[in-house]
C-alpha cells in the first residue's frame, strides 16, 4: 500500500482522511500538533470504515517522524482566514508553519509528492519547494481546481443545467487576482458568451473571486469540503497515474512568459508528478489579468523571503 501523509487534522485535514480512506488510496498517517485532534478523527473514520464498508489504515499522532517514506504529502496545516480578512493576511503565521512542515518533509519523505492547500496559497508553494528543494515536478498547489469548480458551479446554477456540462479553467492566483479563463469556457461546446450576456458573466467572475470570502461569512471559517476533494483528486491522480490535467499553483520557468513564481495554470499530473505543464492560448485581456496576478504573488513572496 501507499503511505499518504496529512499534516494538519483541521476541518480540510478530517476530510481528507476520510475521502483517502473511502477512496482507498493508501495508509493514511494523519499528523497534528494537537495529538488529541488527530487521533480522535483517526479513531472516528475507522470507526465509520465498518458502516460504509472501506479498509481502513488510518493513525494519528503529532509526531513528524511518522511520515517517513510517505510517497504523497498533502500538507493543510495553518490557520484559515476569518470573516474580513483576506487570505493573504495569514501570511505571517503560516509561512512559519509551512517551513517548519516542508523542513520536516525533506527529512522524513524526500521523495514525496507534495500537494499544497495552506494559504495564502502560491505564496506557500513557492515556500515549500524552496525550503524543501523538491524538483517542481514534486510540489504543487491546490486552488484552480477549486476556484475552477466554484465558476463552474455559478455558470451551471445560473442557467440550471449539470455542473458536469460546463467546461472551464481558472488560472492565476488563488486570490482576488485570479482568472477565470472565459474564452475557453463551454457548454455543450457552446461558448459561454452566446449563453450569457457579458455583464452577467462578470458578475459570475466577481462571485468566483469572492467564493471563499462567501463561505467565511456564512460559517466564520473557510471551505473544506471542496478543497480537499480537490486536493484528493490530484493525489489520485498520481497514485494512479491517470495522467488527468488539473489547474495546480506550479512553479514556472518561462512557461506563460514568466518564471521564478507559483501560480494557477494547467498541468497534466501523472506518477512523476507534473509530467506536462500546458500552456493554454489567452486572449491579449486574459494576458494582461495573468500577468498582473502574476505581479501580485511575486509582491508576497518578497514578504516571505
Amino acid at each position: 500500500m501507499k503511505k499518504i501523509a496529512l499534516v494538519g487534522a483541521g476541518n480540510i485535514g478530517g476530510i481528507l482522511a476520510f475521502l483517502v480512506s473511502v477512496r482507498e488510496l493508501g495508509d493514511i498517517i494523519l499528523i497534528d500538533k494537537n495529538e488529541g485532534i488527530a487521533k480522535g478523527k483517526a479513531l472516528d473514520i475507522c470507526q465509520a470504515s465498518s458502516i460504509y464498508g472501506f479498509k481502513c489504515s488510518i493513525f494519528g499522532t503529532a509526531n513528524p517522524k511518522a511520515m517517513q517514506g510517505a510517497d504523497v504529502v498533502i500538507i493543510s496545516a495553518g490557520i484559515p482566514r476569518r470573516q474580513g480578512q483576506k487570505r493573504e493576511d495569514t501570511i505571517a503565521i503560516n509561512s512559519r508553519i509551512i517551513k517548519e512542515v516542508s523542513a520536516n518533509v525533506k527529512d522524513y519523505a524526500p521523495n514525496a509528492f507534495v500537494i499544497i492547500i495552506t494559504n495564502p496559497l502560491d505564496a506557500m508553494v513557492y515556500l515549500a519547494k524552496k525550503t524543501t528543494g523538491f524538483p517542481r515536478e514534486r510540489v504543487v498547489g491546490m486552488a484552480g481546481i477549486l476556484d475552477s469548480a466554484r465558476f463552474r458551479s455559478f455558470i451551471a446554477g445560473e442557467l440550471k443545467i449539470p455542473a458536469n456540462e460546463v467546461n472551464t479553467i481558472v488560472t492565476g492566483g488563488h486570490n482576488d487576482s485570479m482568472v477565470p479563463v472565459v474564452s475557453k469556457t463551454t457548454v455543450k461546446e457552446n461558448p459561454i458568451t452566446a449563453l450569457l450576456p457579458k455583464e452577467r458573466i462578470r458578475e459570475i467572475i466577481e462571485r468566483t473571486k469572492q467564493a471563499g470570502a462567501e463561505i467565511v461569512k456564512l460559517m466564520g471559517t473557510s471551505a473544506f469540503f471542496a478543497p480537499a476533494t480537490g486536493a484528493v483528486n490530484i493525489a489520485e491522480s498520481y497514485l494512479k497515474n491517470e495522467k488527468r490535467v488539473f489547474p495546480c499553483s506550479v512553479y514556472l520557468k518561462g512557461e506563460y512568459g514568466l518564471s521564478d513564481v507559483c501560480i494557477g495554470v494547467p498541468v497534466r499530473i501523472g506518477n512523476r508528478g507534473v509530467e506536462e505543464i500546458v500552456e493554454i492560448e489567452l486572449t491579449e485581456e486574459e494576458k494582461e489579468e495573468f500577468n498582473r496576478s502574476a505581479n501580485a504573488i511575486k509582491d508576497l513572496i518578497k514578504k516571505i523571503l
